[in-house]
């Protein structure tokens, strides 16, 4: 045990960077991007789920039941190999892994986005009609707004999910924590040290998320 915890301090005291700033850095990176835009075609595939546009609805719903359907390594995988051949030009590893998560997510904050506009008062959408709103309107001044508060904790545990699931990124070594982990195990050929330092930052930064959230979930609460 004391050889474990020399062997831990000696490969922080070398590769600090490499976990904590590249690592970390880029995990972050990765999750905040999914988030953020998975967010956006989110709302987008639930506007279109529930659109009074019978196609439209079965092509979302064929989406996103086939994305939760389906493991996200697999989906990585197609578009690690897939994205580079549809787009015209070079595309880096790092944004064919970016795209992957994001549609990934979108399939997810989808029904996350459907189920908080679903839970905001029928009246509301009735009332904003018979004051002259158009149904777009309604939908984007007084039903997405209230929605929107409803989800935000909902959102905020996908950005927790999403910051583990990252790690099968490391698939591709595009240089969040569990490629840094791959990196210095190389390096080093010490694998449970560098797994129990990658477990430890992975612990710590879903936690003080979680506990921001909570905070924030508090203050939501306290407001209405």
């Amino acid at each position: 045990m004391i050889d474990y915890f020399n062997n831990i301090i000696k490969i922080m005291s070398e590769y600090w960077d490499v976990f904590l700033v590249t690592g970390v850095g880029y995990t972050l990176l990765l999750s905040f991007i999914t988030v953020f835009f998975g967010a956006i075609l989110g709302v987008f595939l639930c506007l279109g789920r529930m659109a009074n546009f019978k196609p439209l609805n079965w092509v979302v719903i064929a989406i996103v039941e086939v994305v939760r359907g389906t493991p996200i390594l697999l989906q990585l995988y197609i578009g690690y190999f897939l994205v580079p051949k549809i787009l015209p030009f070079t595309v880096p590893d790092f944004l064919s892994v970016c795209i992957a998560l994001i549609i990934n997510s979108a399939a997810y904050t989808s029904e996350i986005f459907r189920s908080g506009i679903q839970a905001v008062d029928k009246g509301q959408t009735e009332a904003a009609r018979s004051l002259g709103l158009s149904a777009s309107q309604t939908m984007t001044r007084i039903i997405l707004p209230q929605a929107i508060k409803n989800i935000l904790p909902a959102l905020g545990n996908e950005f927790v999910m999403i910051i583990k699931e990252t790690s099968l990124a490391s698939t591709f070594f595009v240089g969040e924590l569990m490629t840094s982990y791959l990196k210095v195990k190389g390096n080093t050929y010490l694998t449970m040290e560098c797994l129990l330092i990658v477990g430890v930052i992975y612990f710590a930064m879903t936690s003080v998320l979680s506990k921001l959230l909570s905070i924030f979930e508090r203050r939501l609460k306290a407001n209405d």
